[in-house]
């Protein structure tokens, strides 16, 4: 039976193609709205990111988002995923003691 592929996706911080599911999803909403995705089917404009404050600090250096989304993003959206991205990163942490 053949194999089942896995989609991957780049963040744009460190430009490093991993699979989809290890990715955090940033999305643009319809109505300009930017907001972290942790489930993956908001509708919007999609950009990834590894869950580490290191690649979000890569991308706004970068400008990265700017251009994903082709619409300047204020410094209270990037202070607000850099909370959500830790937190993230923690449910993601806890999620791998589990198992």
């Amino acid at each position: 039976m053949a194999q089942k592929k896995i989609p991957a996706r780049q963040c744009i911080g460190c430009m490093t193609s991993r699979p989809k599911k290890e990715l955090v999803r940033v999305v643009r909403a319809p109505s300009g709205e930017i907001s972290i995705d942790l489930v993956g089917k908001k509708p919007g404009r999609g950009a990834y990111l590894c869950p580490d404050p290191d690649c979000l600090t890569k991308a706004k250096k970068k400008k990265a988002l700017e251009r994903c989304f082709e619409q300047p993003v204020p410094a209270e959206v990037y202070d607000a995923l850099a909370v959500q991205l830790a937190a993230a990163a923690k449910e993601a942490a806890a999620d791998g003691k589990k198992e």
